[in-house]
């Protein structure tokens, strides 16, 4: 089994690299909806123990995957409200440092 930090390194650079590669127009939406089921599957393989104690940068990967599902093509790419939260989110997630970040932009674990 795949433990969550280890989950979550992966994932959270392969989610700001889809969130980019879709707002400059080298993927579609489709390949969006898939990596958030391809990435809901893998989750279910992961070892987490439910009183293990959530991390801020996993708290914004769990954010931005629930965005990017909830709001349609339309939305994630013209409104400018919702694309200034994700970039600042995907900006934390491909950072390698660790600082505060507003708890306004916290997801919960599926």
């Amino acid at each position: 089994m795949i433990h969550v930090q280890k989950f979550l390194n992966v994932k959270s650079q392969q989610l700001a690299y889809f969130v980019r590669a879709f707002w400059n127009n080298r993927i579609v939406y489709n390949e969006l909806d898939l990596y958030f089921w391809d990435t809901m599957e893998e989750w279910s393989q992961v070892s987490h123990l439910a009183n293990q104690p959530i991390s801020q940068r996993e708290r914004v990967f769990w954010y931005v995957l629930h965005q990017l599902h909830f709001w349609p093509e339309q939305k994630l790419r013209e409104d400018i409200n919702v694309r200034r939260d994700l970039d600042l989110c995907v900006h934390f997630l491909e950072s390698q440092e660790d600082y505060p970040f507003p708890f306004e932009y916290s997801g919960a674990r599926p």
